[in-house]
């Protein structure tokens, strides 16, 4: 196979591999964070003390984490179908990808948020900030560069699902690899999907590194005297209003 066969199929490859991490991040961020920030506030000690509601959300989020992903993209293909209307190609792909990413990113919200520092937490609640003022105004904050560490695993991980979820006609590069690397013995067009995943995912990884390094040297600066001002600021117009 020539090189002017191969541009197009990794080009097509590429977009739909970054169209399904693309979606499938952002719904886990959308469900995992307000999952992972929850399970922090039910624990013990937390703002929301409620241990049956954290004993029964972490088990599920244990229980849907510890399941192959291809095991779970095939348990969901009843559940994908009635909400793509196929099983198959990159929007069908997108459905096991998210599930599967919600509970993963859903934990390492959890131990990000836990590393701020409680001095802050207590800090607002003696001002009268409540719950949603400290989740607002602290622990997101805080944990941002975390965050975006987080963020930055969880789509380096996603990029693997996606190549998994190419072996049942989801297409992308990892279809790639498998329709003419594996079952062609298109030698050369395999490594070259491998260099270019190897490739994506150095750069992702990098721009993730960089802008919570940015952000952790940010807040470094400030030091806890100006957040605390500033926090009172806030907490005495949320009181004004």
């Amino acid at each position: 196979m020539t090189w002017s066969e191969m541009q197009p199929l990794l080009e097509q490859a590429c977009w739909d591999t970054l169209y399904m991490v693309g979606w499938s991040t952002l719904i886990a961020v959308v469900g995992g964070l307000p999952l992972g920030v929850l399970l922090v506030l039910t624990d013990r000690g937390g703002l929301l003390r409620n241990v049956v509601a954290n004993k029964v959300i972490g088990q599920v989020v244990n229980v849907a984490r510890s399941m192959p992903f291809i095991i779970l993209m095939v348990a969901l293909m009843g559940f994908t179908r009635s909400i793509t209307g196929t099983t198959i190609g990159r929007e069908a792909a997108i459905v096991p990808l998210a599930v599967g990413a919600i509970p993963f990113f859903a934990r390492l919200v959890e131990t990000a948020v836990r590393e701020v520092d409680g001095g802050l937490v207590e800090a607002v609640q003696s001002m009268g900030g409540n719950t949603w003022t400290i989740v607002r105004k602290v622990l997101v904050p805080e944990a941002l560069p975390s965050l975006i560490a987080s963020t930055t695993t969880t789509i380096v991980a996603l990029i693997g699902y996606s190549a998994m979820a190419g072996t049942v006609g989801a297409g992308g590069l990892g279809d790639i690899a498998i329709r003419y690397g594996y079952q062609r013995f298109e030698t050369e067009l395999m490594w070259i999907t491998v260099a270019v995943l190897a490739v994506v995912i150095s750069l992702i990884q990098f721009a993730g590194d960089y802008a919570a390094r940015s952000l952790y040297r940010r807040g470094g600066t400030s030091g806890p005297a100006p957040k605390l001002r500033l926090l009172k600021a806030s907490t005495a117009d949320t009181k004004t209003v």
